[in-house]
């Protein structure tokens, strides 16, 4: 992971914020709880890299998601019954049509402020990849398998923007991202069978 810090970062806190950032989707797909401090540690330091570089929605972009690490840290501590963390379990047929309004209306709306106000080049797309960015976080706080299908889906696209942009670094780090992601649906996929089975075992120990 440092090595890999290195090759893509030209500072110290980009070097701190790329570890942290393979560091916190590796601990996420093995279901560690220390995802989440080092996750904090992550949006930390990219707050204060866009600050610097004066990206201020990138810089709000961040204080959403310390939001919602907090929400996920505070959410796989409970009912956990007896595990290390909240047990996994698959999104509900109202949190995707909820969902789905959410992000087709966020995605036209912030596309259209950014191509209006903003000298984007690509504002539709930096609009989508982060609307979605802000969906997949509040699934995988709230412990939902589907989050990494969605991250996965942000990493292809991220891929190839930041190929497109010339940023191959950056497309590079993304590529890594995706790799864990897969790892992580997998991995999740697995646990919520083992879940499920339980539960039909012994119904009394299905969560809430």
């Amino acid at each position: 992971m440092v090595a890999i810090a290195i090759y893509t970062s030209s500072t110290v806190i980009e070097m701190v914020a790329t570890t942290t950032g393979l560091l916190c989707v590796w601990l996420t797909a093995k279901e560690n709880m220390w995802s989440w401090p080092v996750g904090l540690v992550n949006v930390g330091c990219f707050f204060v890299m866009f600050g610097e570089a004066k990206l201020y929605a990138d810089m709000m972009l961040q204080v959403i998601f310390f939001i919602l690490s907090v929400y996920g840290w505070i959410i796989w501590l409970t009912k956990r019954g007896g595990a290390q963390v909240r047990p996994t379990r698959q999104i509900t047929s109202r949190q995707t049509v909820v969902l789905s309004i959410i992000f087709i209306a966020v995605t036209l709306l912030w596309g259209f402020v950014l191509k209006t106000y903003t000298d984007a080049s690509i504002p539709y797309a930096d609009a989508l990849i982060a609307t979605l960015s802000i969906i997949a976080q509040y699934l995988l706080s709230s412990k939902v398998m589907e989050n990494w299908l969605i991250w996965i889906a942000v990493d292809v696209m991220s891929i190839a923007m930041y190929a497109y942009k010339d940023l191959y670094a950056v497309a590079f780090l993304y590529l890594i991202f995706l790799f864990i992601a897969i790892a992580g649906y997998i991995g999740w996929k697995r646990e919520l069978r083992i879940v499920e089975r339980r539960e039909l075992i012994c119904p009394n120990t299905k969560q809430a």
